[in-house]
């Protein structure tokens, strides 16, 4: 089979870049435990594979051997973090984990439907020590300058930090999104007025990300890196509002040559707001895609209401750094057996 992943000529290709990823993993694996982290293993299969809306996962069924007990519908984690958030309650922290992760239907140049997140949580770590702490990362394992289709970052530049607030007022004529409260019609009427056409049938949140992606995204994280920070308190997931403004959470994003590579928060810790922010999440998930989805996974609750230490914590896709490390133009360079 010539175009087959493993077919001589394919693999050639990608060694460069895959040797590059070998040395990516072991220069992270340095940087963590030279900071006191304890690295760690945590299942791929979970009750409920995570909380993002949009995200699709991979079932399952296991089923008991020789009918010694009921089988249950059990699912690919999409991201280790509640799992992750277990030990943390249990004491184990800091931790960091190279976990393999799935999402079902995602494929492109920067998507694959299994693929590697760096994990990492610190008790105790601030926010904004979590932004000081990817920067000294991404700084430490990739090239002084790095880039992807055309765009060049320097890594040797402060890293930007740009609140959602400032990055619409900046970059969506004057919007103030942090104003429009999760309203629809709020939103609507303040796109119009800043001469963004909003879709009749769109909601808050696709206009929100509509207006992200055809406006915000394309202008940062270019020339240097930059945090987004401070996202509207509908867009929290799993991070807590921010006590100095509640419409806002303390979560971030960072982009790199103009690739999304990272996503985090400062943890929710109250279990009673969590169970509601799941319970919320699945009837969108309903609503979005007709299926029922997951349940609630009741023994992340448990850990929380055991009791979770203020912690920062941050999902980053190493499939993504490993291509801005190594150069490389698809996240199947950087992938020992890609899907064929």
């Amino acid at each position: 089979m010539p175009n087959a992943p493993w077919s001589p000529e394919r693999l050639a290709a990608r060694l460069p870049f895959l040797d590059r990823r070998a040395a990516l993993v072991a220069a992270t694996r340095a940087f963590f435990t030279g900071r006191g982290y304890r690295e760690v293993e945590t299942p791929c299969l979970v009750p409920a594979p995570g909380a993002e809306v949009h995200i699709r996962a991979f079932g399952t069924r296991f089923e008991p051997h020789l009918g010694a007990g009921e089988g249950r519908g059990l699912w690919l984690r999409t991201s280790p973090e509640l799992a992750i958030k277990k030990l943390l309650a249990g004491g184990a922290g800091p931790v960091f984990e190279l976990a393999r992760v799935w999402r079902n239907g995602e494929v492109s140049a920067r998507h694959a439907p299994e693929f590697t997140m760096l994990e990492w949580y610190r008790p105790g770590l601030s926010f904004e020590g979590l932004m000081e702490e990817t920067e000294a990362y991404v700084r430490a394992v990739c090239p002084p300058v790095v880039a992807h289709e055309g765009v060049a970052t320097d890594l040797r530049l402060p890293f930007e930090r740009l609140t959602m607030a400032e990055a619409f007022r900046r970059h969506c004529n004057g919007l103030d999104i942090l104003g429009t409260e999760g309203d629809a019609a709020r939103l609507h009427a303040a796109a119009a007025a800043a001469g963004l056409p909003p879709r009749p049938d769109e909601s808050w949140e696709d206009l929100f990300f509509r207006l992200l992606l055809e406006r915000v995204e394309p202008a940062i994280g270019r020339g240097r890196a930059t945090f987004l920070t401070h996202w509207p308190a509908p867009q929290a997931a799993l991070a807590r509002r921010d006590p100095a403004d509640p419409r806002a959470a303390l979560r971030f994003e960072l982009f790199v040559a103009g690739i999304e590579l990272a996503n985090a928060f400062d943890e929710l810790t109250d279990p009673a707001e969590q169970r509601l922010r799941f319970e919320e999440a699945n009837a969108e998930r309903r609503r979005i895609t007709g299926e029922q989805g997951w349940e609630v996974d009741e023994d992340f609750l448990a850990a929380l209401d055991q009791g979770l230490p203020p912690t920062a914590g941050i999902a980053l896709g190493f499939d993504r750094l490993a291509m801005l490390a190594s150069g490389a133009p698809r996240i199947e360079d950087v992938l020992w057996l890609p899907l064929a």
